[in-house]
């Protein structure tokens, strides 16, 4: 063999080959691609069907007792015919930013814009109003954290620990893949962002697959299949264990404490759901290990000699910690420690993150320049036009008033049992991720709905609400249902059958555990109630 041959022969092992931009763009396939070419026509002929044909009778009558005190002050203010045309704009560019979402005919950021200026121009928001949604306090905190996530990126800590922590503990194949879940779940405590924590990883387990002898396409193997499905179910599930772990938590609490009032402290957050994320991560090991992708004899031996020296090759690159990595573990772990304890100093999130931020950019003292910072702008552009459509929804009660009716249509009483809703709202929270490619979105349209049916038949909204966002970030079944998703399966190491049979059983798991959750750890916490479960 040729210098000139080796030197262009592909390296299993080489971490390069398996960065982000070198990963083959998946094709959509004909139903997507029908998708895209009918969103358009589908949302202009929704919206002017709601907007100027359809009349639904509760838009009309409706009686000002039973709206939100800040719906009610736009009532007194427009007066009821008004504010029945505002109800009809608003089901309108809903139902289009929907249609257009879920079809991804146009960029989900240009959609935001797009519904932004419909809210302005229909009279429903008033400009001001509108345009400062781009201001929210949980946009901040999302731009902060995205800060300090560069951070964590730049200086190269995030990839030093997790290249320390497979070679110090993965021995073996199964310690491999507890070694991830460790990992994933301290990415998550610092990492706010699915999409960047499958950045760094994507590289690392793909490394192991290729050790243990998977290949893509027809070399696939069991381990191979396992060690990117059990990554997408970790990366997602770690998120679920922490208020800040996405945007969509964030979006989610934000309605949540605008409907009450009263505040959703991290710590809140975190006790409650950061002991069900690990338990489903475990199940997750054993059930891929034992059951979806037991790995045979050999595929428990490394295939490639020399491969684990390879990645110490990579982590000795790094060379000695240095002292900007030191000073981020510092600011991260002093942050996360704020997080924990706002409940007791009564510090928001976002304060300690802007704290945090500003102490990382920093002439001199700090870690980062401005330019080291990647803030997905298209991202904060979608976040803001959701937010813009929660104030929407604020000012119309479009979500309170379609809930009673849906519930008067079918002559469901004021006495349906607690558990009954409860079932119901999670069960269309958690199976919506089947349908929906945007966690975001799912939140803007099924937190309202939660808060609705919370607010109609009498139980505190945090009560529904909150155990209905903790089934935010289950979105790993199919390639679209998230961006992870999507790039994890242009490896090429599983198959839509191998995700939708091991995702799915993890979704049925996940529900029955968090119905299980609100019998016991939710109520111990006083987030359900007492009494009128089971």
């Amino acid at each position: 063999m040729t210098n000139t041959h080796q030197a262009s022969a592909y390296d299993p092992l080489d971490m390069n080959n398996y960065r982000i931009e070198k990963l083959p763009k998946r094709e959509k396939g004909k139903g997507e691609k029908w998708m895209a070419i009918l969103g358009p026509p589908l949302a202009i002929l929704f919206f002017l069907l709601f907007a100027f044909v359809i009349k639904l009778p509760f838009l009309d009558q409706i009686d000002p007792e039973t709206l939100s005190l800040s719906a009610r002050k736009v009532f007194d203010k427009v007066g009821p015919a008004l504010f029945a045309r505002n109800n009809a704009w608003m089901l309108a560019i809903f139902i289009s930013a929907i249609i257009l979402w879920i079809t991804e005919a146009i960029p989900n950021y240009l959609t935001s814009l797009i519904l932004i200026i419909s809210l302005v121009l229909t009279g429903v928001l008033p400009e001001k109003q509108a345009y400062a949604q781009l201001g929210h306090e949980v946009m901040w905190l999302n731009i902060m954290s995205f800060v300090l996530a560069s951070m964590l990126v730049v200086t190269g800590i995030a990839k030093r620990f997790a290249l320390w922590f497979i070679i110090r503990f993965g021995k073996n194949a199964s310690t491999i893949f507890l070694s991830f879940i460790a990992i994933n779940v301290v990415l998550s405590a610092f990492i706010s962002a699915t999409t960047a924590k499958a950045a760094i990883l994507l590289p690392i387990f793909m490394v192991m697959a290729a050790i243990y002898g998977a290949r893509s396409g027809s070399g696939r193997n069991n381990f191979g299949r396992s060690i990117v499905l059990q990554n997408l179910l970790y990366i997602n599930i770690g998120a679920s264990g922490f208020m800040t772990g996405s945007g969509a938590n964030l979006l989610a609490v934000s309605l949540i404490v605008g409907a009450t009032g009263s505040s959703v402290f991290f710590s809140d957050w975190l006790m409650a759901m950061f002991p069900v994320s690990i338990g489903l991560m475990l199940i997750g090991f054993i059930l891929a290990m034992k059951i979806f992708f037991p790995l045979k004899p050999e595929e428990r031996l490394p295939q490639i000699e020399g491969g684990m020296t390879r990645l110490k090759e990579e982590y000795a690159k790094l060379g000695s910690i240095s002292y900007q990595e030191i000073k981020s573990v510092i600011i991260f772990v002093a942050i996360l420690a704020l997080w924990s304890t706002d409940r007791w100093h009564g510090i928001s999130a976002t304060a300690v993150a802007f704290l945090g931020a500003i102490v990382a950019l920093l002439p001199r003292i700090g870690i980062l320049k401005w330019n080291d910072v990647d803030v997905p702008w298209h991202l904060m552009l979608f976040s803001a036009g959701a937010y813009t459509l929660g104030a929407g929804f604020a000012a119309t009660d479009l979500p309170a008033l379609s809930v009673n009716a849906f519930f008067d249509h079918l002559g469901i009483g004021q006495q349906t049992p607690f558990w009954r809703l409860y079932l119901l709202l999670t069960g269309v929270m958690i199976f919506s991720a089947l349908f929906f490619q945007s966690k975001t979105m799912r939140a803007m349209i099924f937190i309202p709905i939660a808060i609705g049916v919370a607010q109609r038949f009498g139980f505190t909204v945090i009560s529904l609400a909150l155990p209905v966002a903790f089934m935010i970030e289950h979105v790993y079944v199919l390639p679209f249902n998230s961006k992870p998703a999507a790039l994890l399966y242009e490896t090429d190491h599983y198959s839509i059958s191998d995700t939708f049979r091991f995702g799915f059983a993890m979704m049925m798991i996940a529900w029955v555990l968090n119905i299980f959750a609100g019998e016991t750890w939710f109520r111990l916490l006083g987030i359900t109630p007492d009494g009128v479960f089971f």
